[in-house]
């Protein structure tokens, strides 16, 4: 049973031992592990901080981007918009100039239609006078005194008129 029960000397010297190797271990190996470690715990939480800024900042930009879309989005649909006004615009302005250029060439047209009718008629007027005084000359030309060969004359004259 000897081997079960230590001996009391043997007992104070590894206590004596444990304790000089605690007081060492203490004194110069666990500041330098602690440190080490808390060294490494800061550098972690530094290292995860960081990672929540950068996902903070990457959802910031994220929100960002999407607002700048939105924005595009809208100056594009505020453009197209623009120039299907101007088109329609440009359209309308066109049509109206063209209902405009017709409406003038209608009333020229109808202008140079009333001068020729006035001219003609003023010319079939004139020929009209140029005619009655050609046959009043020949009448005058011929025997007064006989009305039925004067009456001949303006029958035939008449009818000769109306041929040309």
């Amino acid at each position: 049973m000897s081997l079960l029960t230590p001996a009391i000397g043997l007992i104070f010297w590894m206590l004596v031992v444990f304790l000089l190797l605690v007081f060492i271990l203490r004194k110069f190996a666990w500041k330098p592990i602690i440190d080490g470690l808390n060294d490494r715990e800061r550098e972690i939480q530094s290292a995860l901080d960081l990672a929540e800024e950068t996902r903070a900042e990457m959802a910031k930009m994220k929100s960002d981007n999407e607002k700048l879309i939105a924005e595009a989005n809208a100056a594009r649909d505020k453009i197209i918009r623009d120039a299907k006004e101007a088109s329609e615009r440009m359209i309308l302005e066109a049509k109206d100039k063209a209902i405009a250029e017709g409406q003038r060439m209608i009333e020229s047209a109808r202008e140079t239609i009333h001068n020729e009718q006035h001219a003609a008629i003023a010319k079939m007027k004139e020929e009209v006078a140029t005619l009655s005084l050609k046959i009043a000359e020949k009448v005058l030309h011929r025997e007064l005194s006989d009305r039925s060969s004067q009456e001949k004359l303006i029958a035939d004259l008449a009818s000769s008129a109306r041929l040309n």
